[in-house]
């Protein structure tokens, strides 16, 4: 559990910014980018004239994105990049912090070793020796790199610049290109031993850390049938944002510990962590009644759709439109997108745009007490 050290901290007001916002217009680099090298030279010309010190908080990132007149995520990505630079230091709950000093010692660049931009970065640098690519060549562009490696293409391109800032990439500052970012130099003193190329990063993250000790806690805490904290109250016991326990608790709600229904029942403790016995089905549970109840509506409609798949479609027809179908079935249009998206995830329908576009049966859903359904669909003697 993360302990944190009470400091006397000064919030910067968002008064004490430029006067003079980036010109974003005037520059070929990405929005991100231009920010970063503005908050350096704010931060550096202001840490000079003793105007602001080490641990000052930066202005809300919501309040930056206002006056800048861009996202929060631009905002989020530029502070990053001055994080990468040594300038800025954040901490959860407390916020982004003036760390200028660090900025002076190449030696201990800021990393934060739990996010999947740090993960790729090796990644990223045992490609480069991997493939032998040669100092002034092109590497992957960023949406390849991203196919290749199973994350976004903004997680590569963070990965790109803070690589950009250890002098073994540099861009080209322009856009849409391909061979937008060339090797440098090659990464030195290190070998293809020293990194895994990670085709899925599902690495050890923040996340990951707080499961394992949200799973201790339970151990210690709770019973099998009890119903666990809020994700408030544990977020605030963890010193963590209420994000990451959301998505803790989902992981262990994936492995089959918890159980969480929605409104007043909460998350339930169904199996105790690292149990080896197995537990009953939850449809064989005391929450067995509630199991139809803690749907929600996409899914229930999910089923009714794959109905009248099987009773009334054959594969290849189309579906009525949303509105339609919303009409039909009595609930909202988004309801119904929901759905539908599940179904083709799962393989039953295919979108098609244009004119004469639509939602497209690609196959048709089992169906135990009737399997012909299925047969008949494909088979070309019943297909008219």
């Amino acid at each position: 559990m993360l302990i944190v050290t009470e400091l006397k901290q000064r919030k910067i007001d968002i008064n004490e910014l430029p006067k003079q916002i980036p010109d974003f217009s005037a520059s070929y680099e990405s929005k991100d980018v231009v920010i970063k090298k503005w908050i350096i030279n704010w931060l550096t010309s202001l840490f000079k004239s003793n105007k602001i010190k080490n641990n000052d908080l930066l202005p809300n990132k919501s309040q930056l994105s206002s006056y800048l007149g861009v996202s929060i995520g631009t905002v989020q990505n530029a502070i990053r990049y001055v994080e990468d630079e040594g300038y800025l230091t954040s901490k959860q709950k407390i916020g982004t912090m003036v760390s200028v000093n660090n900025a002076t010692n190449p030696i201990a660049p800021v990393r934060k070793l739990t996010t999947k931009r740090e993960k790729i970065i090796d990644s990223i640098q045992a490609i480069i020796i991997q493939k032998h690519i040669k100092v002034g060549s092109p590497i992957p562009s960023t949406r390849k790199m991203a196919d290749d490696l199973g994350v976004s293409t903004n997680t590569v391109r963070l990965a790109y610049e803070y690589l950009c800032n250890l002098g073994i990439l540099s861009s080209r500052q322009t856009r849409g290109n391909d061979a937008n970012w060339i090797l440098k130099s090659v990464p030195k003193n290190i070998s293809l031993d020293d990194f895994e190329i990670l085709t899925d990063i599902q690495t050890s993250t923040l996340v990951d850390k707080v499961k394992e000790e949200l799973k201790d806690f339970i151990k210690d805490n709770y019973k099998i049938g009890d119903k666990i904290n809020s994700h408030e109250s544990l977020a605030e016991k963890f010193n963590v944002s209420i994000k990451t326990m959301h998505d803790a608790i989902s992981s262990l709600v994936d492995e089959g510990i918890l159980f969480t229904r929605r409104g007043q029942y909460g998350t339930t403790l169904i199996k105790m962590p690292d149990s080896p016995a197995l537990q009953p089905k939850i449809e064989n549970s005391i929450f067995a009644s509630a199991q139809t109840a803690m749907q929600y509506s996409y899914q229930k409609i999910e089923n009714k759709i794959k109905n009248i798949i099987i009773t009334e479609y054959k594969i290849g027809d189309k579906l009525p439109s949303m509105e339609e179908l919303s009409e039909l079935l009595d609930v909202s249009s988004n309801t119904i997108r929901k759905a539908l998206q599940n179904l083709a995830q799962q393989g039953y329908l295919n979108f098609i745009r244009g004119r004469y576009g639509g939602t497209f049966v690609t196959d048709i859903p089992q169906n135990d007490e009737n399997p012909a359904y299925k047969w008949l669909a494909v088979n070309p003697k019943f297909n008219d």
